[in-house]
Order: structure tokens, then sequence, then C-alpha cells
């Protein structure tokens, strides 16, 4: 027999702690992991005086899951800080002059248990932003698009979940701004018709987030469940390249419609999608459609049309794979120019906004946004 992780928790679940609560609603239980039979995790205590008094705890874990059909081993640590509680690096909302209190909001800690996907207060539909590797344009792929929507009268808020390199901020014109905080709930802030919300616009430019995936997740269930995005038709979520704990975290906390996934037309890009696009198959997230970004590049002195990265690559991979293709971006450098500047392409005219606005018009006559 199999045991898997919430047989785990629901097991220690069960076990009382001094204080009150369980290792599970205390939120204590880090790094569980359940494989061929073993069972890992680590108790971490607030101060070494409850580790202390943790000993029976552990003690009582060990023997109820020993006691499991199919745990042959489990291995626990427990662990307490050699600091106060939090001396890990947080990033904290602040409102007010400079100088003013900070408010008891941070972001960083580490998740709080939930039973299962939520929705988001006042958002009727998620999309997630996806690719399976990094330089594909997906961070201003997003901010486009967000914008196009806008545009077409849709109310759209745009997520950073891109924590280790957040670059929305600085593609919509928002580098330097702060949200402010009520101490329970953050306000976002709002550019070229979008609610926006990321952690850089929280942190000094260039400043790095060296956290651990608990913490990872924490920041992402905070920026759904503690910011004030109104009532939006649409929230796009920017997800950071791969596979990793955030987009696990988004699919379990959130109730996504769907991911859309972005890449460039080369091999070596499609390979990355196509792993893009069975994580998201076995978080049971439909995929909604595949972009190529990238597509083709005008040269705008004499008008010759260049495939630098080959050209219908996805689209040849959507019609593989039975899925929707939405729709082709081009090369062009006032992309890159327009988003280093703070002002989307797509917020203004010609060739290469029409065709996010074209992008936006097939997903609103899809019903997805």
């Amino acid at each position: 027999m199999t045991i898997s992780r919430e047989r785990v928790l629901e097991e220690l679940s069960r076990i009382a702690i001094p204080g009150g609560g369980t290792l599970v609603s205390r939120d204590m239980v880090r790094a569980l992991n359940v494989e061929s039979g073993i069972v890992r995790f680590v108790i971490e205590a607030s101060d070494p005086t409850l580790a202390r008094a943790l000993a029976p705890v552990e003690a009582e874990a060990q023997r109820l899951l020993s006691a499991l059909p199919g745990v042959e081993k489990v291995q626990i640590v427990t662990t307490a800080p050699a600091g106060p509680r939090g001396a890990a690096p947080q990033v904290t909302a602040r409102s007010g002059p400079p100088g003013s209190p900070a408010p008891s909001l941070k972001i960083g800690r580490h998740p709080t248990p939930q039973a299962g996907p939520a929705p988001v207060s006042g958002v009727a539909r998620i999309l997630a932003i996806g690719s399976g590797k990094g330089g594909v344009g997906k961070s201003t792929l997003t901010s486009n698009l967000a914008v196009a929507l806008a545009r077409k009268g849709r109310r759209v808020g745009l997520l950073d979940a891109d924590i280790y390199g957040p670059s929305q901020p600085r593609m919509l014109g928002l580098t330097g701004q702060r949200p402010k905080s009520d101490g329970d709930m953050i306000e976002p802030l709002h550019a070229h018709g979008v609610t926006t919300m990321s952690l850089g616009l929280m942190m000094k430019e260039g400043e790095a987030v060296v956290w651990r995936g608990p913490m990872l997740m924490g920041a992402l269930q905070q920026m759904l469940n503690q910011v004030k995005w109104g009532e939006l038709d649409v929230l796009l979520v920017d997800l950071p390249p791969g596979t990793g704990d955030v987009q696990l975290s988004l699919c379990q906390k959130a109730q996504v419609t769907g991911a859309i996934i972005v890449s460039t037309p080369q091999d070596v890009a499609l390979i990355d999608a196509r792993r893009a696009i069975d994580m998201f198959d076995k978080l049971k997230t439909p995929v909604l459609g595949l972009v190529e970004n990238m597509s083709t590049y005008i040269c705008p002195n004499c008008g010759h049309e260049a495939h630098l990265f080959g050209h219908g690559g996805v689209a040849a991979e959507a019609a593989k794979l039975n899925l929707p293709f939405l729709g082709e971006i081009p090369l062009n450098l006032d992309v890159r120019l327009a988003g280093d500047a703070g002002t989307p392409v797509a917020a203004g005219d010609g060739p290469v906004a029409e065709s996010f606005a074209r992008l936006a018009d097939r997903l609103i006559g899809g019903g997805m946004a």
C-alpha cells in the first residue's frame, strides 16, 4: 500500500501540542516528503524552549506514522531558530510617509493550511500564463495582453508571481511606487487600466529574494488573498519559468480557470513547453491554448520578413496536442523599448499592438477573459 502526504498530515492533525492546537493547525510541519515508504519532515518550533517541550510530540508522531500501512521508515527532525522567530528575510508592506511605522502585514511567511483550491474574492477568472523555460517573452506578453484586454473594456488584474525575478513593475511603469496597506490587506497599484500586484513593488529594484519553497508558497497565497483586487473579469498570473513551487501552489490554492502556454517556435523551447503542459495536466488545470511569441521579424528598413527562431512550430504543436492555437506575436524592437520605458506597446497603435488586440479578442470571444 502506498502512503500519501494527505494521510501523513491527517495523522499529525491528531497530535495535540503544548499551548493548544496540532502540528498542522499551527503550521509547524516543514519539508514533508513521502517517497518509497519513507516519511521525512521537520518540526519547526518558534524557540528552543518549545522545541524541548515537543519531544513527546515527536515521539508520538514517530509511533503513529510507523504504524501506518506502507510506511517503512519515519525520519523527524525538530528545529528552532537561534534568534527570534521571523529572522528569515521578509518584505513588509508600508503605508504612510517615510519613517512611519510599518503595518503588521508581511509577505514571505509560510503558507496557511487550506482545504483545497479556493476562489479569489471578486475575481471571475484566473488565467495562469506559463512557459517551460525562461527567455520566451512570457512576462512581456502578459503585461501587453493585460493592457490589450483592458483596452477592450475588461476589468483586468495582473499578479506578478515570478517572485525571484519580478519584472512587471518596470514593464508597467510602476518602478519606485509602493502599495499601501491597512495592516491586513494590501491596496494594489494601477497602470494602463490594469490592477497590479508584484513582490517587486515591495522591494528595492535589484534586491534579491532568497527564500525557501514554503516562503514562496506563503507569499503567493498572501498576494492572492490579502490584496484588494476589487471586481475583476480576469486575473492574469505571470508565472516564473519551469515547473516548480509557485506553479504547484497556484493550482492548489486558487481556482485557476486555465493556463496559457507561451513559447517561441524553435524545438528547444517547444520541448520545455511540453513539460509545462504536462505539469498543468498533472495539476488538473485546463490548458486553454498556446501562443507563439517572437514568431516573425519584419525589417523596418526593407520590409523583408525573417523567421529568426523558425515559424509555425507552436501552431503545429498545438494541432498535435489537440489544443487551441491562440495566435502569433511578432519579434519587434518596439516591444522591448516600450517595456523598458514602462508603457507596453499594446497601449499604443500599430501592427504589434494589433497582434495583442487580436489575442485579447480571441480570449474574450472564447469566454476566457
